[in-house]
């Protein structure tokens, strides 16, 4: 859990574990590669330099698993029930990591590798990939390679195949708003003094307007325009309205008008509140006006936006709403570029063939909503494209207690992986 500095250790052993089994596989040059935070693990497999070489990113560490109370299984406990392994990090991304290094060792354990590999595993994505950036640019002859490949996604269903070919970006921020010097009675203040709760919850409100847009202003202004051609492809993509607010318990959807609800997860910019807190929160009673309101606020981008310049609009505006009876300060978390990945390459192509091979349908094209912030680094840094094939499922619950991955997903994953490499080694330099 890199989020929290008390698991600190327990997130070097799992580095530690990582290294061990890359080692295991067969995998040479394994280091672990200590940074100013949690260590990134190094290793290779470079056959014959004249072959494509394919450089491998996953990550070690995980989201917390709060609330504890909700897991049916303790989190760091894995447990096999109905065909899934249940735990934190099943699929995000331990799991899906630990596919790459099981490939390996299959293929050299046939004698069949056929291309160069090299892995670089990291232990802070989780948290932004705070120190990511300055190891790349310090080991770019060594990471030099001609494909990237991860996978930290998912595919549409277990019946349809799907290949990754776009990603949000992500500005997360915390705002701490601040009323009286001191928690007051609420009955002696309350009604004469601004309650920073109440305040925050006004501010947050008017972030969005009744048609479902963000109200900060020029927060669209570099918004990329979606082709209705590509809007028709990720509308062939197989998706049931009813099954969605079904998996979720919801009796209706909620989102910008004039998109569909998979447009609005994939190729539209969101604003979320992912946790808020404030007064008295024990057992029982408490009468308290607080003094102090805090929350935390994701915003999910699309191409052509930047999480430097959302994070800025984002503190200038939340400043500007803010009533001279409180004050706010605004602290940009982390955050990471959106990303489209091109189709019209050699080794998208080698993914989609690996795909069909083993699930026995062509793979679709899809956009996740989701973040991998170092996918532009490697563009920018190395100058290196990426394929984002990963094997998870909507209902893995990843972020969420119960997090699984399907053994069949793990298993076919492996398969995939080497079938792709296999394709790669087909590919001319």
């Amino acid at each position: 859990i890199s989020a929290d500095p008390k698991y600190s250790s327990a997130v070097h052993q799992a580095a530690q574990y990582v290294s061990e089994k890359l080692k295991n596989a067969g995998a040479e040059n394994v280091e672990i590669c200590e940074t100013k935070g949690y260590p990134i693990v190094y290793a290779d497999k470079i056959i014959n330099s004249t072959l494509p070489t394919v450089l491998i990113y996953g990550h070690y560490d995980v989201q917390p698993a709060d609330p504890l109370e909700l897991w049916e299984s303790p989190p760091f406990e894995p447990q096999i029930r109905k065909g899934k392994i249940f735990a934190r990090g099943a699929s995000d991304d331990k799991g899906q990591m630990y596919m790459h290094i099981k490939a390996l060792q299959g293929l050299l354990d046939k004698g069949n590798l056929p291309c160069n590999l090299k892995f670089m595993f990291e232990g802070e994505e989780e948290v932004g990939s705070k120190n990511l950036s300055e190891f790349v640019m310090q080991n770019k002859s060594r990471l030099q390679a001609d494909i990237v490949f991860i996978s930290d996604t998912g595919i549409i269903s277990m019946d349809c195949p799907s290949i990754t070919t776009g990603l949000r970006g992500l500005a997360y921020m915390e705002v701490e708003v601040t009323g009286p010097n001191r928690d007051l009675h609420s009955g002696m203040f309350g009604g004469s003094v601004a309650n920073p709760i109440n305040t925050l919850c006004q501010m947050i409100a008017s972030l969005h307007d009744d048609k479902g847009r963000i109200t900060i202003p020029e927060f669209y202004k570099n918004v990329a325009d979606v082709t209705n051609k590509d809007r028709e492809m990720l509308a062939q993509a197989p998706f049931s309205l009813d099954q969605y607010k079904q998996e979720m318990g919801v009796d209706d959807v909620h989102g910008e008008d004039g998109y569909s609800t998979r447009e609005r997860f994939s190729i539209r910019p969101t604003l979320d509140v992912n946790g808020i807190w404030g007064g008295y929160i024990g057992e029982g009673a408490k009468t308290v006006l607080p003094s102090k309101a805090f929350a935390k606020i994701s915003m999910r981008l699309v191409p052509n936006q930047t999480w430097e310049e959302i994070s800025e609009l984002f503190q200038k505006h939340f400043e500007s709403i803010a009533p001279k009876s409180i004050k706010v300060k605004v602290k940009p978390h982390h955050g990471g570029q959106p990303v489209v990945t091109p189709m019209d390459n050699d080794y998208y192509r080698a993914a989609e063939k690996a795909m069909e091979k083993v699930w026995g349908k062509k793979p679709v094209p899809t956009r996740e909503g989701g973040s991998i912030p170092i996918v532009s680094l490697f563009e920018n840094e190395l100058g290196l494209k990426t394929i984002l094939m990963g094997f998870g499922l909507d209902e893995d619950a990843i972020h969420s207690p119960n997090e699984s991955y399907g053994v069949s997903n793990f298993f076919l994953g492996i398969e995939t992986i080497g079938e792709f490499l296999q394709e790669v080694g087909k590919i001319s330099k």
